[in-house]
């Protein structure tokens, strides 16, 4: 028997800033300005929980190879954890930490009654067969079938995942019960007990946030211009639903470098190139930049939609858009968040801007656990209602004690989570 060690990390991912340090001086930040009770805080800068696993998988080839997993529960005060799976070369047992952190603070400030958890198996999906992504998904819903649970921990797609991902993880839990249990997933397939409007939401949640910003800042939003960094899911997302609107989306990228044309870039010949090219590469009618490039075009509104740590100290200064909207979680390290701040720019954090995700796949447990489920027409419209309304309540705690949104943002949800931790106490 041949066993080998797959899914080693990517030489082209920059590691940058280790991401829990970096998520817990986001808390630490708050907790001073809340000045928070020292053993609370001790609570909630520390994930509760975390699973590491290593397990083998069958390869098409008859080989079997070793991976590398991990579920983190940061907190379980306010309910279940909920957070993605992602497949990357590049997930690290911090960047998970730090993830299911940000999923805290994302589901407080939308008041969803659920706790941060986030997963992650160290592997290049694009590298292994459907059958062998079968394999590795159904290996590690077994190892982690410990943790998760529709009233324990809830996973759901992010990055290199999705419906079909999800759905083998469903069916997978749900052999091990002995029926069905659609609820221990969201992001599934509509045939299984998925959602209507769930593999746009955080496409829309970013749509709904940026628009909302540019009326704040008295900018007409149809004259804006929008640069998108990651052209996956969230991003095209995005794009599509910004263009839809009247924004005129300018740039662009995915791994393979960017596209930019000042003019605008039709984004359903974009969206239709890139079905079926597989990329960006290639495109006419536009200018190639490089990712690095495109975080400094001349535009309104910049939305980092990939990995985390992509606008740093040494590049945050030549950023020239007006608005940052943060698609992706961490894109933004805290030393860049002040140059960013004292350059005048309006960043509508990670657990505000991405968050439309959660909010569908909350409506999506909800609908399974009762099994009546809603239009896409009214998914879309209490998304709406609901990303609205934290805008609102986070600008209007951003004016009240005169900081910038990130930690107007943070100030709502540490305090939520703390009240809830006090509530419940310490047992025993």
């Amino acid at each position: 028997m041949v066993v080998t060690q797959q899914g080693r990390p990517s030489p082209v991912m920059d590691a940058g800033p280790d991401p829990f340090v970096t998520a817990q001086r986001q808390f630490d930040i708050a907790a001073e300005f809340l000045n928070l009770d020292p053993g609370v805080r001790s609570i909630l800068r520390e994930v509760q929980r975390v699973l590491e696993v290593n397990f083998p998988v069958h390869m098409d080839d008859g080989s079997i190879e070793m991976f590398k997993g991990y579920r983190a529960q940061h907190n379980l005060h306010r309910g279940p954890t909920k957070g993605g799976i992602r497949y990357h070369p590049g997930v690290t047992l911090s960047e998970v930490k730090a993830l299911s952190m940000w999923m805290t603070w994302k589901c407080a400030i939308f008041k969803l009654p659920y706790g941060g958890a986030k997963g992650g198996v160290v592997v290049d999906p694009r590298r292994l067969s459907q059958h062998e992504l079968e394999n590795l998904t159904r290996r590690f819903a077994t190892e982690i079938s410990v943790f998760i649970g529709p009233e324990r921990d809830i996973p759901a797609p992010d990055v290199g995942t999705n419906a079909q991902t999800m759905a083998w993880i469903m069916d997978t839990y749900s052999m091990h019960k002995g029926y069905s249990v659609p609820a221990v997933v969201t992001g599934k397939p509509l045939s299984i007990g998925g959602s209507e409007g769930r593999n746009e939401a955080t496409g829309r949640g970013v749509m709904i946030i940026t628009i909302e910003a540019l009326k704040h800042l008295d900018l007409d939003y149809q004259k804006a211009t929008v640069a998108i960094q990651g052209f996956g899911n969230v991003g095209s997302h995005s794009a599509r639903l910004l263009a839809k609107e009247g924004v005129k989306v300018v740039a662009v990228s995915d791994v393979t470098g960017g596209i930019y044309n000042p003019a605008g870039l039709n984004i359903p010949d974009v969206l239709r190139y890139v079905e079926e090219h597989g990329s960006l590469q290639g495109f006419r009618n536009a200018e190639y930049v490089t990712n690095a490039e495109l975080l400094t075009l001349p535009v309104t509104v910049l939305i980092p939609a990939a990995l985390e740590n992509q606008i740093t100290e040494t590049n945050a200064g030549q950023v020239r858009a007006r608005v940052i909207t943060e698609a992706a979680n961490g894109p933004v390290d805290p030393e860049a968040d002040e140059i960013l701040n004292d350059n005048g720019i309006f960043l509508l954090p990670d657990v505000l801007a991405n968050a439309g995700g959660v909010t569908v796949s909350y409506f999506e447990w909800v609908q399974d656990l009762q099994n009546f489920f809603w239009s896409e027409k009214e998914i879309d419209q209490r998304l709406a209602d609901i990303m609205r309304d934290s805008f609102r309540r986070v600008l209007a705690a951003k004016e009240s004690h005169d900081v910038n949104m990130r930690l107007a943002a943070y100030i709502l949800a540490v305090k939520t989570v703390s009240d809830a931790s006090n509530a419940r106490s310490i047992y025993p």
